[in-house]
């Protein structure tokens, strides 16, 4: 059995109070030899006792004990026994008394040593929970979160510095990637449409033997993978980079625009799109939206079976859903459908038109939307791929 957690709070709370317990009880022994040692013994006390008494008589103090004469030895002797027992009873009770009272007071200190030990081991570990929230609420691409601890120049304000410079770092070193990303898909768009418009002259050419020609179409058909995986990556560097702005986007219109432009591609694929669309309002940016939905359906058509259907839902939570026929994906492999030039075995990897990013750009910009994407396996096959926005604020009435 695992053993149960105990937060460095706890241990630093039972720390000071088992010190301090252990203090008073040092302490309340210390006070309790001193105490008893200050106590005068029973036999010596009654001896003096009795002493004194003879003397106030008028009696000679000898050294050794004698018995007065004018008193009875037996009753010299309950004198002597009277005084023992009195003395006795008065040490028995002090000590006592001060045995419940120093136990009873070192208890409540005790518990308001605790007390204040929480309070003490909370504020010192305050600075640790904002390191570790911080951290909770990092993600790639959003390296923005920084803890900028306020306090003196200790350990933990060294740590949290440490922390924000690496943050810093990882930031830049990010934004660096996505804009090599960025600029390097945008400097290749050239040299494609270029190839494309050379191969396309070639192919118009009256003159071009069949070799040329099934050459040619295998080129187009390469180059047009090109385009679209340079085009995918674009759009991936610039969901990954955020929203600079949004604007209400009437999410259940761009999901008719959509449906309504892959309709001839799901009429070529034998595929019958089901539509159940409520009015839903989302901010964000209506083109990476809009590229969002034409993914999901596009994939959603191309790796079915012919006859099959598509589902696309709008409801309140999740905000859009779309599930479709095909052939059964892996639970296990369902989680890695959103990762960059992914592709499942079997039936849905046959494509090479494809670049592998459809579903990586869906994630993205989900999460550039403050939302989430989440796939899993349909339960007689395909797959069920949700997108949960957060509530945009925007009348759903346009």
């Amino acid at each position: 059995m695992r053993r149960p957690r105990l937060s460095v709070r706890n241990r630093l709370t039972a720390l000071y109070g088992g010190l301090f317990l252990l203090a008073g009880l040092v302490l309340l022994l210390i006070n309790y030899a001193l105490v008893n040692g200050s106590l005068p013994d029973a036999s010596q006390f009654a001896s003096t006792a009795v002493k004194a008494t003879q003397g106030d008589a008028g009696m000679a103090m000898p050294l050794q004990p004698t018995y007065p004469v004018n008193a009875e030895p037996a009753e010299t002797v309950n004198l002597v026994a009277a005084a023992r027992s009195a003395v006795t009873d008065y040490r028995s009770a002090t000590l006592s008394t001060l045995l419940v009272g120093s136990a009873i007071a070192l208890l409540v200190a005790a518990a308001l040593a605790v007390f204040f030990g929480w309070v003490m081991a909370s504020r010192t570990l305050r600075p640790l929970h904002t390191i570790t929230s911080t951290a909770r609420k990092l993600e790639v691409g959003r390296l923005d979160r920084r803890i900028n601890l306020d306090g003196p120049e200790d350990e933990l304000k060294e740590l949290a510095d440490t922390f924000d410079g690496m943050l810093d770092r990882l930031g830049e070193s990010f934004d660096s990637q996505k804009r090599f990303v960025a600029n390097a898909s945008h400097e290749l768009r050239t040299p494609l449409a270029v190839q494309r418009t050379l191969i396309e002259v070639a192919l118009a050419d009256p003159e071009a033997g069949p070799e040329l020609r099934k050459l040619g179409e295998h080129l187009l058909l390469t180059n047009e993978r090109s385009e679209r995986m340079i085009e995918g990556l674009l759009v991936l560097a610039r969901s990954d980079r955020g929203l600079t702005s949004r604007s209400p986007v009437r999410l259940d219109k761009v999901v008719r625009l959509v449906l309504t432009a892959t309709a001839a591609q799901a009429e070529e694929a034998g595929v019958v799109i089901e539509p159940n669309l409520r009015a839903r309002t989302v901010a964000g940016d209506p083109v990476l939206l809009e590229r969002l939905v034409t993914n999901l359906v596009v994939n959603a058509i191309t790796y079915n079976t012919r006859g099959g259907w598509v589902h696309v839902e709008i409801s309140g939570e999740p905000a859009l859903t779309v599930r479709n026929s095909g052939p059964v994906v892996p639970a296990d492999a369902a989680a890695t459908v959103f990762e960059p030039f992914r592709r499942l075995a079997g039936e849905r990897t046959g494509n090479s038109r494809n670049a592998g990013l459809g579903l990586s750009i869906v994630r993205s910009v989900a999460e550039a939307h403050d939302g989430e994407a989440s796939a899993r396996p349909g339960p007689r096959g395909g797959l069920v791929v949700e997108i949960r926005l957060p509530p945009s604020g925007y009348s759903t009435h346009s």
